[in-house]
Formats: C-alpha cells, sequence, structure tokens
C-alpha cells in the first residue's frame, strides 16, 4: 500500500537510558522544543524526527525513549523496540549518560550493545553545569568507548567541541535532495487509534501501540509514499478536554498537537466508530477549521460496528450533523486492526490538499458569485451591491468580495457564496474564506 523512505540527509540517533537528558539534548541540537522535556522518567516514548545543523552540515537527529535492556515486558519494551529501530536507522549514535549518577548496570548494558554495533558512538556525559564536574566524566570509560564528551544540554556547554567530533564521524549529505510530502496530521481524542493507522500506513511499528490512553505524547513525523506521491505523517498525542488536561506533560502534549495542526497541510479527525463524533471532537475539528486546513474524517475501528448496507451512509450523517461548519470535509471508515480502507486515508489526503491549493480565474470567480448575486441578493434593507470578487490565496482558499457597503453581507451570505464557489468547483475538504472589502 505504501512504503516508508528515509530522508536523504545523514542520521544521528540519541539514545540512553531514561531521564538523563536526552530530549532536552534533541532540543539543543535542534533548536527546537519538539521533545517534550520532564523530570519524569519516560516522559520520551516514540522516535522523534528534525533536521539540525552544525558548520554547514545537515543531518536528522531521532529523539528516542529510555533504554532499559533488561526489562522485558510492558511499555519498556515497546520504548526499547523503538531505540532498537532508530539505531538501525541511524548513521551515528551520541550516547547520553548522567554525570551525576555516575555509569549504571544499566549504562554498561546499553554500551556492550553500542560496541556489538558498527555505528560510530559519542557518549555525551551531560548534567557537567561546570569546569568542576570534568573530573567525573573520567569514571565513564568503564563504558569502554573512547569518544567522552562532557557537555552540559541545559546551557549548551561542551556542545559545540561534542557536534565537531560529530560531524567527523557521519557521512555527507547524500546528493539526493531530501524529499518534502503532503504533511498530514492525524488527530484526535486519546486512544482512538491514531498510532494504529499510522503504523498500518507505514507497514511498521513507527509508533507505540498501547491500549494505554495517551500513550503518544510527541508529535512523530515519518515519511510515506502513496500512489507516486510524497506524504509527512504527524502522529499526535490525543486531545483531551481543557479541563482534563493536567499542568505538565498532557498540557505540552496538547500543545503540541495544536502545533501539529498549525504544521499541516491536511488535517485528520480520527473519531471513534462506537462511539460516534463526541463533543471533544467538534473542538478538535474546529481547531482545523479556524486554522484554514484541509480536513478528512476518518471513523476507526469500523470492524467493531454491525453494519448494514446503510451504515456507511449513516455515518457520513453523523459527521454533517455534528460538524455543520465542516461539512465540506469527505469521510472515510476505517479499521486499523484490519487494514480496512486505511489506504483510503492517503489518497483522500491527496484530494482535499489539490483542492487546498486549486486557484480559479477571477473572471470565472465573478461569474459565481454575480450569479448568486442576482439569485441571492445581498441583506435586505442595506443597499448593498457586489461589484466583483477575486481569489487571493490558497491553503484555504481565499477570496475577497468588493461592494459598496460591507455591512450588507454578513456571515450567513459569506456561507452562501462559499456554497455557490463549492458547487461550481468542488473545494472538498477545505474550508474557503470570504473577505469583504469596501469599493466606492
Amino acid at each position: 500500500m505504501s512504503t516508508a523512505r528515509r530522508t536523504a540527509l545523514p542520521v544521528v540517533a540519541i539514545v540512553g537510558r531514561p531521564n538523563v537528558g536526552k530530549s532536552a539534548l534533541f532540543n539543543r541540537l535542534t533548536g527546537t522544543r519538539t521533545a517534550v522535556v520532564d523530570d519524569l522518567p519516560g516522559v520520551t516514548r516514540d522516535r522523534n524526527y528534525h533536521e539540525a545543523e552544525w558548520s554547514g552540515r545537515e543531518f536528522v537527529v531521532i529523539d528516542t525513549g529510555g533504554l532499559v535492556p533488561t526489562e522485558d515486558e510492558g511499555m519498556p519494551v515497546l520504548i526499547r523496540t523503538q531505540a532498537m529501530v532508530a539505531l538501525d536507522e541511524a548513521d551515528a549514535v551520541l550516547f547520553v549518560v548522567d554525570r551525576t549518577t555516575g555509569p549504571t548496570p544499566v549504562d554498561l548494558e546499553i554500551a556492550a550493545l553500542l560496541r556489538r554495533s558498527s555505528k560510530p558512538v559519542i557518549v555525551a556525559v551531560n548534567k557537567v553545569d561546570s569546569e568542576a564536574g570534568e573530573m567525573d566524566v573520567h569514571a565513564f570509560h568503564e563504558l569502554g568507548i573512547s569518544a567522552l564528551h562532557p557537555i552540559s544540554a541545559l546551557h549548551g556547554r561542551g556542545t559545540g567541541d561534542m557536534l565537531d567530533a560529530l560531524i567527523a564521524v557521519i557521512p555527507e549529505t547524500s546528493a539526493l535532495p531530501a524529499e518534502a510530502g503532503i504533511r498530514v496530521a492525524l488527530v484526535g481524542r486519546p486512544n482512538v487509534g491514531k498510532s494504529s493507522i499510522t503504523n498500518k500506513l507505514m507497514g511498521s511499528s513507527v509508533a507505540i501501540v498501547d491500549s494505554i490512553p495517551g500513550t503518544t505524547r510527541d508529535s512523530i513525523d515519518s515519511v510515506v509514499e502513496h500512489d507516486g506521491r510524497s506524504f509527512v505523517l504527524i502522529d499526535t498525542a490525543g486531545l483531551r478536554r481543557k479541563a482534563r488536561v493536567e499542568r505538565g506533560v498532557e498540557y505540552y502534549s496538547a500543545m503540541r498537537t495544536l502545533k501539529s495542526i498549525e504544521r499541516a497541510d491536511v488535517v485528520v479527525l480520527v473519531a471513534d466508530a462506537p462511539s460516534g463524533i463526541v463533543a471533544q471532537d467538534a473542538r478538535i475539528a474546529g481547531l482545523a477549521d479556524d486554522a484554514g486546513k484541509a480536513l478528512i474524517i476518518a471513523f476507526n475501528k469500523w470492524d467493531l460496528l454491525v453494519k448494514d448496507n446503510s451504515t456507511a451512509g449513516e455515518y457520513v450523517h453523523i459527521a454533517e450533523d455534528e460538524l455543520p461548519f465542516a461539512r465540506y470535509a469527505p469521510v472515510v471508515q476505517v479499521s486499523a486492526l484490519t487494514g480496512q480502507r486505511v489506504g483510503r486515508i492517503l489518497t483522500l489526503a491527496a484530494e482535499v490538499y489539490d483542492q487546498a491549493g486549486m486557484r480559479i480565474q477571477t473572471s470565472r470567480v465573478n461569474d459565481v458569485i454575480q450569479a448568486a448575486a442576482d439569485r441571492r441578493p445581498p441583506r435586505a434593507g442595506r443597499r448593498g451591491k457586489i461589484l466583483y470578487a477575486t481569489q487571493i490565496g490558497v491553503f484555504p482558499p481565499t477570496f475577497v468580495v468588493f461592494v459598496s457597503d460591507p455591512r450588507a453581507v454578513d456571515n450567513a451570505y459569506r456561507r452562501y457564496l462559499a456554497n455557490q464557489l463549492r458547487r461550481e468547483y468542488g473545494f472538498v475538504g477545505t474550508p474557503i474564506r470570504i473577505l469583504v472589502r469596501r469599493r466606492r
């Protein structure tokens, strides 16, 4: 159905046991706050990718969950699996350890695992916040890895020397350009199957899937190809109702989801088919609509329903009734468990992306708008007259309508004009913006 493709840039994996500062170092190297940072062990669970640059050299950094090699069940096993996949993808490894604890048995196990690989390994001894702390670095020679670099991920101390050593061992950037794609954000409430859909689309366990709500805390980017087109999948933390979002990790995960919507070209609202559309689904769809993003409604867990020939149509009506502001959004019924129609999500994403980027000639815009005004003139009681209209933008399609009196064109009339444009040209899956300007 779809195949994963790796970026053309060299890849560096950040690994280490939980709570040694891997995500803080990731944020330092990428100049972002992409990775959630918290004092709780195990906050980072999935792989998180971002580009970085040092001395003119570009590379991709992967932040991973904490490695606990001896654990044999539960979430630590899933985290370890993700970290091992990252190691397999990487051209080099930054092994983060904690100066304040010295080398631990888990550090020694991870070091043994890394020594058995053929990848260049640099040990970043973190939390060396002053010159006095550098004396503690020598204890880490016990790891059997010669490249030791004292750093402070929090303050940036020593990271320059570490990066100099890193770019000396990673390969040169490939001559092939890194391929972009249509950015698709999978959003929804916790535990509706967003990560499972991502994994099915990728054909591998890209994001950790577990029955615990809120398993995905960071937004994860993965590149796939489907029907000859490239997509960047953004798998996000689930958004809970605001009153239930606690301070700390849940808060930052919610903020990450909002940022993922902003980053996306297409937003896929993943809803739980047995539950239908609930208030939180409507809120999330509203965020996408407010941001002007193309939108798809995907009802997951379709395999759990008892269905007949009319069930699919009923769910289209459910979406239209519960999300009246987003009736432009196509609906797809999927099962991440069986794979039923999951590929249809990317097919629709390409279609709505193209619709959101569609431009209409000014003469044709005027034909539609003037015909609409003839059928239904602007607000009665006003001497409002539509003079002409033109499209001024895409993503979302944006039109400006020049009128003699803007007060004659209220929100209801703007929706009417948008619907006339949809009737003529489609604009499936995308909001339409109608701006009104006075023209004398």
